[in-house]
């Protein structure tokens, strides 16, 4: 059997339809599970689009997923989430339908990050905005933690590139 990537994932994107993974082949990922009302959002939000911009037309690309798990700071539909993001930062990230990065109902795609880049106490994602590197092969690379800065990425995602 192939190595596992995350090309084998469809997600839901944010207006609902069914998106497979595949369309990152050849691209760089940075998987982020985001919340629009978490003290880290604002400094994420900001950072996230400054790389993407740099970055954007080397092959580096964005998917976030929403997620409420995280003292529910999520709780809003996806058109206001997007929305939110588009009119507070200008920024289009590949934003996805709310999901679960936990638990028995995480999405799947989230269940093989965690296996693949397992975390340091416990392979839970422990707060929002943690995020993992893909590169353009489908295999997450590295894990980072919700206080690591999108700018301090860079090094890593410019290895990739």
């Amino acid at each position: 059997m192939a190595d596992k990537t995350i090309y084998q994932f469809n997600a839901k994107d944010a207006d609902g339809n069914d998106t497979s993974l595949e369309k990152y082949k050849g691209n760089v990922v940075l998987v982020v599970n985001v919340a629009s009302e978490c003290g880290l959002t604002n400094s994420n939000y900001t950072q996230l689009k400054e790389v993407l911009e740099k970055y954007r037309d080397q092959g580096l690309r964005i998917a976030a997923f929403p997620c409420n798990q995280f003292g529910g700071q999520e709780p809003a539909c996806e058109l206001d989430i997007k929305k939110f993001v588009n009119n507070n930062y200008h920024f289009e990230p590949d934003l996805y339908a709310k999901i679960d990065v936990n638990g028995d109902n995480a999405h799947p795609l989230y269940k093989f990050l965690k296996k693949e880049q397992g975390g340091t106490l416990t392979d839970a994602i422990k707060w929002n905005f943690s995020k993992f590197l893909v590169d353009k092969e489908g295999h997450p690379v590295k894990r980072y933690s919700p206080t690591t800065e999108p700018k301090d990425i860079i090094k890593d995602i410019e290895k990739l590139l």
